[in-house]
């Protein structure tokens, strides 16, 4: 097949979240199953200043934005498993700090800047004479493609036989915007209606991806479901229900190549199931890098998040002191709200012997805190896939989750399943029921055989993406099929 993926962030040239690791991953999974695999892109200004082997292959185009014409360029890298990477350029839209927002707040012309991305991956078919059988799409920032290709692009000759997937990878994001914006798409008024793209007065274009793809997916079997429900579904799980014979739940997988602490460039010491040892430097390693007395008897919990409520820290907090009176060392790495970085900060101060904190995103750091710590904490209110648990298993880091999408798809809980049981989760969503399920975790860590075979159990997990890749095979066969019997 000839897999175009469209995706407004990519590894190893953008970044903001799981998308783009699974952007990157998932496109070198398929290209290793045989198929051609094109990726489409925006040029952000963080791509070109990183130096990448990117060629202008002098292709300007324009597309129709309400009554005008805007123009774009399209750039071209080429990975070493043989992915083509064309890259959407338009200064005035991409050539800023950030990919979508300030610490003030998203761009204001984020729509305009997406709308303009998702017409930009059809007409790039279209002038290079790119036919593909699907076009992949993830997220709102291109849920516009699917519609456009049953509305605007349905009698293109290029999309004939071309068949629509569209990944949902968080609900809770869907790129609502004021209906004065409707223009922008260039969309008949008449799909400004609950059964359309309308959202409460606003436009919202993941709801566009929903209603005009072959396929639906989501990155978790559990997440699948979950959005289905009032609790989770954000206002969209009507709609949800109304295609759930099109809607399919995919686990996303590990890039290993990049996760292994067998050969992980940024460890002090590798290591493996068969020779662990290597894991204890990297605990050494990581109290140093937090500031923390070393300790090689004490559980170290480590965190790497983003830090607002829907990652649970609304229930973490309230138990920290009483996480450092159960005995635990605790360190965190990530961003987010600044009430947050104010707690986190004061803690770290309240507790300097026990709590290491470092308000930052930092690659080698998140890779650190996967090998040295002993428990990798994700309380999460709701979680579509969750990348780091399935992280810890491979380093021999315990997973203490909640149960939620796919942290309860991948996390066996050990004192209820202790033949294959990979780590700890609970159900309710309390810092009652976390301080429970921490207090259970420690009085497994005091049982070294025990212990180590949690660990053992957890390594010999294998969340490759080769599974996953032939998952999205099967969905594109089916879209494809369906396409069809329009």
């Amino acid at each position: 097949m000839r897999i175009l993926l469209a995706a407004s962030e990519m590894v190893p040239f953008s970044k903001t979240g799981g998308l783009a690791d699974v952007a990157g991953a998932l496109t070198k999974a398929l290209s290793r199953l045989g198929h051609e695999v094109i990726a489409v892109t925006p040029l952000y200004k963080s791509v070109k200043e990183k130096g990448f082997a990117i060629e202008d292959i002098d292709c300007p185009f324009g597309v129709p934005i309400s009554n005008r014409e805007e123009y774009g360029e399209i750039f071209r890298a080429t990975l070493d498993n043989g992915v083509t990477v064309y890259f959407i350029g338009k200064a005035a839209y991409y050539d800023r700090e950030q990919l979508y927002r300030t610490q003030q707040g998203d761009y204001p012309d984020n729509a305009e800047r997406f709308i303009f991305f998702s017409k930009a991956v059809l007409e790039l078919c279209k002038v290079l004479k790119i036919n593909p059988d699907v076009i992949h799409c993830n997220d709102w920032q291109t849920g516009l493609v699917p519609l456009y290709l049953h509305t605007l692009q349905s009698r293109e000759p290029v999309f004939q036989n071309t068949a629509t997937v569209f990944t949902i990878h968080n609900i809770g994001y869907q790129g609502l915007f004021w209906h004065l914006d409707m223009h922008l798409t260039n969309l008949p008024w008449d799909l400004f209606m609950p059964d359309g793209i309308e959202f409460y007065g606003k436009i919202n274009l993941l709801k566009a991806g929903i209603i005009g793809a072959d396929i639906l997916n989501t990155v978790s079997p559990r997440y699948a479901r979950e959005i289905q429900t009032p609790e989770f579904g954000a206002g969209l799980e009507g709609i949800l229900r109304k295609r759930s014979d099109r809607l399919f739940g995919v686990l996303n997988g590990v890039d290993y190549d990049e996760w292994n602490p067998e050969s992980d460039k940024y460890l002090v010491a590798n290591y493996g199931p068969a020779d662990l040892s290597g894991k204890a430097q990297c605990k050494r390693d990581l109290a140093e890098q937090f500031g923390l007395p070393v300790s090689d008897h004490m559980p170290v919990i480590g965190v790497v998040s983003r830090l607002d409520n829907q990652k649970g820290f609304d229930i973490l907090a309230p138990v920290m002191d009483d996480i450092v009176e159960q005995g635990y060392q605790f360190v965190l790495l990530g961003t987010g709200d600044k009430e947050y970085h104010a707690l986190f900060e004061k803690l770290a101060k309240k507790h300097a012997k026990r709590v290491g904190v470092k308000l930052l995103f930092s690659n080698e750091l998140a890779h650190k805190v996967e090998a040295g710590a002993d428990i990798f904490l994700m309380p999460s209110r709701y979680e579509p896939c969750g990348l780091n648990q399935m992280y810890s298993l491979k380093y021999g880091t315990v997973p203490l989750v909640r149960a939620t999408g796919g942290l309860d798809d991948t996390v066996v809980d050990y004192a209820a399943s202790p033949a294959n049981g990979n780590g700890f989760k609970f159900e309710e969503y309390s810092s009652t029921a976390l301080l429970a399920k921490l207090a259970e975790a420690r009085k497994f860590y005091e049982n070294p055989e025990e212990w180590n075979r949690i660990i053992q159990n957890g390594m010999a997990c294998d969340f490759s993406w080769d599974a996953s890749a032939g998952r999205y095979e099967e969905l594109y066969q089916k879209a494809l099929s369906l396409s069809a019997n329009r």
